[in-house]
């Protein structure tokens, strides 16, 4: 069974704001969200463009706001996953179950909207347009914390988790990137299945030389 994105709420948005983002959320997996008019848009999520304006500024700040949620609630699914709260009901899974899951829920055909929203919002900020800008504050960083939480819970050396961590950052986004791209998810799949296995075994990370 394909793991779904859990719902959380941004911290300190107000309930108005955070409604809507949850409705763009669920619209942008369904249709996308990047070729849609503010006032589209605002129809479709039983709103009016002044609201939108009033909370976001614009259509831009929307997009980032929307590819901010869907990040946090990655980010929560793979913390209840390391905490073991997503086992089945009678056993917990296992190291490589809890892996293959979490990855289900990224390389998900219902969430692929999703993940073009963030490479197209993510391209735009490396480009320096200032409305994407803000997506760049911990596009990285966030995630650090929650896989080292995922990897040391799975029984990997403290040493390298935060390498690792980073290195499962790229190859992720990569592999998103992929299937996007290619439309193979079979060999996409198979990609990060082999990338898993090679993480349970590779030496733990020493000090970088200074020379």
């Amino acid at each position: 069974m394909t793991a779904q994105p859990v719902e959380r709420h941004i911290p300190g948005t107000s309930a108005p704001r955070q409604k809507l983002i949850d409705a763009a959320v669920a619209h942008a997996a369904a249709h996308g969200l990047a070729d849609t008019s503010l006032r589209h848009l605002a129809t479709a999520l039983g709103t009016s463009h002044r609201m939108l304006i009033h909370h976001f500024g614009s259509k831009e700040g929307l997009l980032v706001e929307v590819v901010k949620a869907v990040e946090l609630r990655q980010r929560t699914l793979l913390l209840e996953l390391s905490r073991g709260g997503t086992g089945h009901a009678d056993r917990p899974l296992s190291d490589d179950e809890l892996g293959q899951r979490f990855w289900e829920s990224l390389n998900n055909p219902e969430v692929a909207q999703h993940e073009r929203l963030f490479f197209e919002v993510y391209g735009q900020a490396l480009q320096g347009r200032a409305w994407a800008m803000p997506l760049l504050d911990g596009v990285v960083d966030d995630w650090i914390e929650p896989l080292v939480e995922f990897f040391v819970a799975q029984g990997a050396p403290a040493a390298s988790a935060r390498v690792d961590a980073r290195l499962a950052i790229a190859v992720s986004r990569g592999l998103l990137l992929d299937v996007l791209a290619t439309g193979d998810r079979r060999a996409v799949d198979a990609a990060m299945t082999r990338f898993m296995e090679l993480l349970v075994d590779r030496p733990v990370a020493g000090p970088a030389s200074a020379d």
